[in-house]
């Protein structure tokens, strides 16, 4: 067998392998779950009043069932041997995240299902005869419908893959009309499951592949403060639940996660826990974790740069400014960004991403990337380097590139020129620090000193 032939050839062998390990670990660890929590006197129930106004639909029973299907054909249209493995690995994340939660906190379905007759009474009765009303939050129907919906939507294009949302949207809706799930046990369902594709992600590397303890105390402050903003979100969500705001208070569990995630990635994760890949896009997985930051981050940034929203010319082609928006980038040959939590909507082929993290002094080896970018781009064209503001990582980017070019002697020099284009610039001792370390040691990069986590 040729190589060509062995690369393109489906790794079917080792799904079944996987699907073996897969399909009777589902079923002891689930029904493990439920045994403990059907044992319990005091297992609680989450449920709104307004959910008692969810119809029962019998014929749902047929989408609630079609996971099981999609589950086991999810491992074999995996096209090599890496792509199966990372789905395997969020499907065993899936399975230990919920029923870790099932065992820490049981909650009991509460209403009672109609009797249904036929051909979905016998479905019902067959669900019934293993899935008792205790493993509810989060669903982990849901949990599987992501991982499962992003491993289909990468194969499927134009009508099919229209076909597989609705599909899959009515597998969403299913949980509820079958009354088989609370409301609660959806957005926690989600949440699970976008956190099983962020730790198995394609096209990037894991986030927690190069987890170290940040170095830099100013790292340390912010995961502080992104920490304790996280926790007041999520006592704000506790406290105000019960109060006037009632369930609507519960969604801020969401930015809780978010600034928590934010937190871990100042702390440990670096720019990696964006996940921000070679194509100026952050993961999907990463938006939806991170929608409550990003959104509040993308604010920031056009609220401080509103007053000088254009980029402005450094020298020789090198253009400096904040993170272009769709349709704003049309005039330059490419783009160097080095921001590491907003998406590069217009990014194109020959593009530079080179991200760093918000509010603090990128490494030397880091600016040594970032130059090495501008200069191997500069020649073609116009090239602008840029930032969430276009003020202090992509300023530094700049100045490290007139260094390593040679326009400038020294850091004052290059400071003084990137400041004359862009008076408002914030680069701190920290920034010039690592700057004078470019000057001081030519072969850092060589040398391998620094690295993200710094």
């Amino acid at each position: 067998m040729t190589d060509a032939v062995a690369a393109t050839r489906r790794p079917w062998g080792r799904a079944a392998l996987w699907l073996l390990v897969l399909g009777p670990l589902f079923f002891a660890t689930y029904g493990y779950a439920n045994a403990l929590a059907a044992a319990r006197a005091d297992v609680p129930s989450l449920a709104f009043g307004w959910e008692r106004a969810i119809p029962f639909w019998a014929w749902t029973i047929v989408p609630y069932w079609s996971i099981d299907l999609f589950y086991g054909i999810s491992l074999f249209v995996c096209r090599d041997r890496r792509e199966l493995d990372t789905q395997g690995l969020r499907l065993l994340t899936a399975q230990a995240v919920a029923v870790g939660c099932f065992l820490l906190w049981p909650l009991r379905y509460s209403f009672v299902r109609p009797h249904t007759d036929g051909v979905f009474g016998w479905l019902f009765d067959v669900l019934l005869g293993f899935d008792k009303p205790y493993n509810q939050a989060p669903s982990l129907h849901i949990v599987l419908l992501i991982v499962l919906w992003v491993r289909f939507a990468h194969h499927l294009r134009g009508g099919w893959r229209w076909l597989l949302h609705g599909w899959f949207a009515l597998i969403g809706v299913s949980v509820l009309t079958t009354f088989q799930h609370h409301f609660v046990d959806i957005p926690t369902g989600l949440l699970a499951g976008w956190l099983c594709v962020w730790l198995w992600p394609e096209r990037i590397r894991a986030p927690w592949r190069e987890a170290a303890p940040a170095r830099d105390p100013k790292r340390w402050t912010l995961a502080a403060l992104y920490a304790a903003a996280a926790a007041l979100c999520a006592w704000a969500a506790g406290t105000l639940s019960a109060g006037a705001l009632g369930g609507w208070a519960l969604w801020l569990w969401w930015p809780a996660a978010s600034l928590a995630l934010v937190a871990l990635n100042y702390a440990l994760l670096g720019p990696l826990g964006f996940q921000k890949r070679d194509d100026g896009r952050l993961s999907v997985a990463a938006r939806w974790l991170l929608a409550p930051y990003l959104l509040g981050a993308w604010i920031n940034s056009r609220l401080w740069t509103r007053r000088a929203p254009q980029p402005v010319p450094v020298i020789d082609g090198v253009w400096l400014g904040r993170i272009p928006a769709r349709g704003q980038r049309a005039r330059f040959a490419a783009v160097v960004d080095v921001c590491a939590e907003l998406s590069l909507m217009d990014a194109r082929e020959g593009d530079a991403v080179r991200p760093m993290l918000d509010l603090v002094a990128p490494t030397p080896v880091q600016l040594i990337a970032a130059a090495d970018a501008i200069a191997a781009r500069q020649a073609r064209g116009e090239v602008l380097v840029c930032c969430a503001l276009g003020y202090s990582r992509s300023a530094a980017a700049v100045a490290a590139w007139l260094l390593r070019s040679g326009r400038a002697a020294g850091v004052d020099e290059a400071v003084a020129i990137v400041r004359s284009a862009r008076p408002a610039i914030v680069l701190r001792a920290p920034h010039l620090r690592a700057l004078q370390a470019l000057v001081a040691a030519p072969a850092l990069a060589a040398a391998g000193l620094g690295t993200q986590n710094a």
